[in-house]
């Protein structure tokens, strides 16, 4: 699992991080992506079950160091979905998930995606990257509130993490300091999830 603690000091650092150090301070997952949770997250997420964010966000709040991140955040930010996605789903999975962790902290409109995207279920890593790029940004207006601050970014499911990847670079040129994610689970490495 890639990145599921605290960053590793250089040292312990595997050769891809230390060529290319990943634009997250931290990442931490709540469960792996497999069964049960495979079937329950696709019933939150794609059958209109958003009664489970509740739930599933007190079990992303036992995850080791997830209330300290939060507290220390001075933003939650939800992995934004298209206004297209949107209207077919009815709901952003992770809006309800960081609305339930920090409801002070959470925001929907300070990341916004900025155009529609083929769903990444299916793509290879370096086509999620690229069809992400230029599909996330900070509200233009509200960018100097970002400068110098503690952010921590929530999805339900971390694959390849270039969603993430995407939006810690986009709030990092918007001056963020710190950017963690937590996510409610993660695929493991070699999965075909």
């Amino acid at each position: 699992m890639t990145c599921a603690l605290p960053l590793p000091s250089p040292a312990r650092r595997c050769g891809a991080c230390l060529k290319t150090p990943p634009p997250l301070d931290l990442c931490l997952a709540t469960t792996a992506y497999a069964w049960p949770w495979v079937d329950l997250i696709a019933r939150y997420k794609f059958q209109q079950q958003a009664g489970w964010a509740g739930p599933l966000a007190t079990l992303m709040l036992s995850t080791p160091w997830a209330e300290d991140t939060l507290d220390a955040a001075d933003w939650v930010l939800p992995i934004p979905l298209s206004a297209q996605r949107l209207a077919e789903r009815g709901y952003n999975q992770s809006w309800l998930l960081a609305r339930q962790l920090s409801p002070r902290k959470a925001d929907a409109h300070l990341l916004l995606r900025t155009r529609h995207t083929p769903s990444q279920r299916s793509l290879p890593r370096a086509e999620r990257l690229a069809n992400l790029v230029g599909a996330l940004a900070v509200e233009p207006l509200r960018a100097a509130q970002l400068r110098g601050k503690k952010v921590v970014l929530v999805d339900d499911v971390m694959t390849s993490g270039a969603s993430l990847h995407t939006a810690a670079h986009v709030l990092r040129e918007a001056g963020a300091a710190h950017i963690s994610a937590l996510v409610l689970a993660r695929t493991e490495a070699g999965s075909n999830t």
